[in-house]
């Protein structure tokens, strides 16, 4: 989708991730030639900084540094980074957000310090709990958004039933679609199955009076065989689907290598088929899907990957810029704002509920 022109600066923390500010730099770079006019309020060290944007005249015209001496690494504790984080570069980049300095924020950095410092600089949206983090997963049918991945490890009928408007909010901005089709992570996709906090979230969904296309229950394979536009599952489950199906790509672009590799006639072989093997590298490369948002607060946060390469890190940028220009919060807090009241919990199953 083009997004419309975005008046204010993007936030960065130029200082968070593996291959900062390197990659925060010419990720943002490229970011700029995607979406020409938008401007960056870039957090960090000023002398490793000024150097790298001298060199690009185009990004240094769009740019504003705002220079910090204190990083908070990828081996701090949230708590640690929330007491003595306060003149970091990743918490002077969220607070730019919450002051209306810019529009969104993009780090690379420790995720759970980014986490419990966005919660505590720009808090929680009217009407939510509990933020998620959502990010776009790839299916047959083309992506997918799926959350929670990793903010809550446990979430009650409400938490789901919030996530699953959030979800559907991010799906329309994102991926463009106009009636996304919803789903509930669960053991199997019959009505008796699953945990009672599921089980409550269902019928909040199907008993809602929001325009919702909710689909039911879904399993696991249905996420990567694109059942559903939005998958809603809680953090401990949905973060274990995540690096499983992470773990699996790697493995199968692993075991393509070798077997290709395993004998002068299989390297011809996969020479012939060097154009299909490329399009499944590219169709299983995450850079791609780069950007994961804490939905739900106040304010646009983005999470890229602490090992983001410049590419990587551009497609968190534009995630930002769709979601900012899209009005992501806007959508959430009017379809928030018309949940109705929390109905009597179901009484758990007494029966063993088999997969």
């Amino acid at each position: 989708m083009a997004p419309g022109k975005i008046q204010t600066p993007i936030a960065l923390d130029a200082m968070g991730g593996d291959n900062a500010p390197d990659s925060v730099i010419r990720g943002a770079e490229m970011a700029l030639i995607r979406h020409p006019g938008i401007k960056f309020l870039i957090f960090g060290n000023e002398p490793q900084i000024l150097p790298m944007l001298k060199s690009r005249p185009a990004l240094k015209a769009a740019s504003e540094i705002v220079h910090t001496s204190h990083i908070i690494g990828s081996e701090d504790k949230p708590s640690i980074a929330v007491r003595r984080g306060r003149s970091s570069s990743m918490w002077l980049a969220i607070e730019s957000v919450k002051e209306g300095r810019a529009c969104a924020v993009v780090s690379a950095g420790n995720t759970g310090a980014l986490m419990a410092i966005s919660k505590l600089v720009l808090r929680t949206l009217p009407g939510v709990s509990r933020p998620a983090i959502a990010a776009l997963f790839p299916t047959l049918r083309g992506e997918c958004v799926m959350l929670d991945l990793g903010a809550n490890v446990e979430s009650d009928a409400q938490d789901l039933y919030r996530f699953a408007i959030m979800g559907d909010a991010f799906a329309r901005a994102v991926l463009g679609l106009s009636r996304p089709r919803i789903g509930l992570l669960n053991v199997g996709s019959e009505e008796l199955k699953g945990r009672t906090e599921v089980k409550e979230a269902a019928m909040l969904l199907k008993d809602s009076r929001l325009s919702l296309n909710f689909h039911g229950f879904i399993e696991g394979n249905d996420i990567a065989a694109g059942t559903v536009d939005v998958v809603v599952t809680d953090g401990f489950s949905g973060n274990i689907a995540l690096k499983t199906a992470e773990g699996a790509a790697r493995l199968i672009r692993t075991y393509l290598r070798d077997a290709f590799n395993s004998s002068p006639v299989a390297k011809v072989g996969g020479a012939l088929a060097m154009g299909a093997l490329k399009n499944v590298k590219d169709k299983l490369d995450d850079r791609k899907r780069n950007g994961a948002m804490f939905l739900g607060l106040a304010g646009i946060a983005v999470k890229s990957h602490g090992g983001a390469d410049a590419y990587s890190f551009c497609n968190a940028v534009s995630v930002a810029v769709e979601l900012v220009a899209h009005h992501i919060n806007t959508r959430i807090m009017d379809e928030i704002g018309h949940i109705p009241a929390a109905k009597t919990s179901i009484k758990p199953e007494t029966t063993e509920e088999g997969i």
